[in-house]
């Protein structure tokens, strides 16, 4: 049997593929937001006193009554099962990145044997799944099985469609029995609720007088890759890792730059539509899609909401966007790195803070150097990032995003702010007490007749920044595709609180003397600022050797390569200070959440070893072997014949084979070592002993797929796998 019997089966389905039917797509006035219970429809079915207790719970976070709490659930389950839905499920969000369910039936049975539905406020508002199973970090015992869940009604309930059926989908908190939080949510609700009183605190010592709550805003860019099913099912390492384990590199890869912002191809074009169709069934503001830089790779980008409903939505893109790439005949790989030597893909974060009464307080304005507002939340942002540099990079950390981080087309590892040349202008002034204006990007002129003028903006962006100002907003770019943006949120919501109320007290202390100016009294609280933490801000390239090596000796920066580098960060004495006094995590919570992480990477590496040894020893070797088997049956046939053959491919092959597997033997041995003497030396054991063999036995491996003959080769190769739709 020819080794690539699979890749050529795999081509054929591929290119004889049916053609997915398309639909004409339903007005988006018509089903948007149709598959999600929101105030809209709640105003429609609870009484007027109902629903201005739901209302105000999920716009203030007004604690709910119970028995609001059953009216509310009779009119959800009336609504759902209107809809065709016969169960409903409490979603939470532990702490794996994705996403957890139970599911219910809304049936009871009552004396006579009947079945009637019922749903109550009681089972609305909690409930209680089986805790063994999930990551805790030791917060309970393994005996101790209760967990709950309880309902959060600032994110509205909706309803997720399958083939096998609807269901209702209640967002909730995940917590132990003790109390403590397992989940992604709580953390991040936690992390608002701290920026908003530290927020509110600051705008009242400036001056305001109305101030309604503060909420931080989040629009993630999603990056994906598609790849056909028919290939990856071929490949172990794509299934089961989320990445190539192996794959050399084809002769054209992304250099041409010409897949970026190209036509999107026919059938991915399909799938994006029916995605989006359903995300806005769902009230998911998808606003963008194209095509990625890399080849076969892509990107949505919805339009930014509140943090945690944002959180919820893109746990709920990400399930969307695997299971309808299944339909379509693809696998959707959201690893950062599935394919060396082509751009990873990354989950931008755009952040901002604001509420309705001083709107966007990351909005510079017009002059930007008279705006006090937006520079000491901008100053608190610079403050944050310079203090917590080390904690942004352990909440970005993960054995797939290692792969990207300071790669060509991601942001390094270490933290810096990019503020655009008007914005740095204006820090600096500051720092060298000489505020001037600020300048303007003025107008931008093509020497068209017929283009339009327009404004340009006062600063250009900066691509291989990791935490950059885009205008309006902070784009935390450093984010990793597969990951949840709740930790990234909380971190940075937790670092902004800490640094507004450090404003705060010294802005107050200045303020209280006698015949104190307010704008005298901020430039001198930011002068300090950008005296202590200024070191921060960086416009340069972040991918020059010039700046790592500037970052670390002169500016202090830190540079953190790896996820065994970076997540004990989380057991710094002033990273559990920060999460203590804000009230975001308690020291419990904080130190499970380095466990859990910390297993999640040591496992994710294991997996991948195992996968690297199995794929070398029983696809890889026998394929090379069976190529040396044919040269030398044909090489003694030709000597027979007088012919002489030149037999350096197959000493080069017999070279890399028995290199390969000398490789793999250290590999092995390299796992089999144990009993470390704590957590921290096993993760750095994985990052630069497994992870560097692996490395050593893939050159052979890669080396081999250039040289066995392409019909006896098991694998699909990156130019089928990334070029062929």
């Amino acid at each position: 049997m020819s080794g690539n019997e699979s890749r050529v089966q795999a081509i054929y389905q591929i290119t004889n593929r049916e053609p997915t039917p398309v639909e004409t797509p339903e007005p988006l006035s018509k089903i948007w937001a149709c598959d999600v219970f929101n105030l809209a429809k709640m105003e429609e079915s609870l009484s007027k006193n109902a629903f201005k207790a739901i209302k105000n719970t999920v716009q203030t976070g007004a604690q709910l009554d119970a028995a609001t709490a059953d009216i509310v659930a009779a009119a959800m389950k009336e609504w759902a099962i209107s809809k065709g839905v016969k169960f409903f499920s409490h979603i939470f969000y532990p702490m794996t990145n994705i996403t957890a369910e139970k599911h219910d039936g809304f049936m009871v049975t009552n004396s006579d044997g009947a079945a009637i539905t019922e749903f109550t406020g009681s089972l609305l508002i909690k409930g209680e799944p089986d805790g063994s199973s999930f990551p805790n970090g030791s917060i309970r015992m393994t005996n101790a099985a209760r967990g709950y869940t309880a309902w959060d009604p600032t994110s509205p309930v909706y309803i997720m469609h399958t083939d096998n059926g609807s269901t209702l989908m209640i967002p909730c908190v995940f917590m132990s029995w003790t109390g403590e939080a397992l989940d992604k949510k709580i953390p991040l609700l936690r992390s608002n609720d701290a920026m908003n009183k530290a927020g509110q605190r600051l705008l009242s010592v400036m001056g305001e007088t109305e101030i309604a709550p503060l909420n931080s805003s989040c629009g993630a860019e999603q990056e994906y890759f598609l790849v056909d099913s028919n290939f990856a099912n071929s490949r172990p390492d794509l299934l089961l890792a989320g990445r190539t384990l192996f794959g050399a590199a084809p002769a054209k890869g992304q250099q041409f730059d010409d897949h970026y912002f190209g036509a999107i191809p026919a059938r991915v074009q399909v799938y994006m539509q029916d995605l989006e169709d359903q995300l806005y069934r769902l009230g998911i503001p998808a606003k963008t899609h194209h095509n990625e830089v890399a080849p076969g790779q892509f990107e949505i980008a919805p339009y930014f909401e509140a943090a945690n409903v944002a959180a919820d939505h893109q746990q709920m893109m990400m399930t969307l966007l695997k299971s309808t790439a299944k339909k379509h005949g693809f696998i959707c790989l959201l690893h950062e790195k599935p394919f060396a030597g082509v751009n990873g893909s990354g989950k931008h974060v755009n952040w901002s803070v604001g509420n309705s009464t001083q709107g966007n307080l990351l909005d510079p304005g017009s002059t930007p150097h008279d705006n006090l507002n937006f520079l000491l939340f901008c100053g608190a942002v610079i403050r944050g990032v310079h203090l917590h540099g080390p904690l942004l990079r352990a909440v970005i950390a993960s054995a797939s995003n290692d792969h990207r981080l300071g790669a060509n087309e991601a942001p390094p590892a270490i933290l810096s702010v990019y503020l655009g040349d008007q914005l740095e202008k204006v820090f600096q002034d500051i720092k060298d007490g000489k505020l001037a204006t600020s300048k303007t990007g003025g107008l931008m002129k093509s020497g068209l007749s017929q283009i339009l003028h327009f404004e340009r903006d006062p600063g250009d962006r900066n691509r291989t920044s990791p935490f950059a100002f885009t205008g309006n907003r902070f784009e935390f770019r450093a984010v990793g595709s597969s990951q949840s943006v709740s930790g990234p949120l909380v971190a940075m919501n937790t670092m902004l609180a800490d640094s507004l109320n450090w404003i705060a007290d010294k802005l107050e202390a200045k303020l209280k003397k006698k015949g104190a100016d307010q704008a005298d009294a901020v430039f001198a609280v930011l002068k300090e600022l950008m005296g202590e933490h200024g070191n921060a801000v960086f416009g340069g390239d972040g991918y020059s050797e010039e700046w790592h090596k500037a970052a670390v000796e002169e500016r202090g920066l830190k540079n953190i390569p790896t996820t065994a580098d970076a997540l004990p960060a989380l057991r710094e004495k002033s990273v559990k200070e920060l999460f203590k006094k804000t009230g975001v995590l308690t020291p419990v919570e904080l130190e499970s959440r380095y466990e859990v992480y910390a297993e999640q990477y040591i496992l994710s590496i294991e997996v991948e070893a195992k996968l690297v040894v199995d794929m070398a020893k029983t696809t890889i070797y026998p394929a090379a072997v069976q190529y040396l088997f044919e040269l030398s049956s044909t090489s003694s046939s030709l000597v027979e014949m007088g012919i002489e053959f030149d037999n350096s491919v197959a000493k080069n092959v017999a070279a890399e084979a028995n290199a390969m597997m000398a490789a793999v033997e250290k590999l092995s041995a390299a796992m089999e070592k144990e009993n470390f003497s704590n957590t921290e030396k096993h993760m750095q054991h994985c990052a630069y002993v497994i992870r560097g063999l692996m490395d050593e036995v893939r050159v052979h491996a890669d080396v081999l797929e250039t040289e066995v003959a392409d019909e006896l080769w098991p694998l699909p190769k990156y130019r089928e796998m990334l070029f062929i739709k």
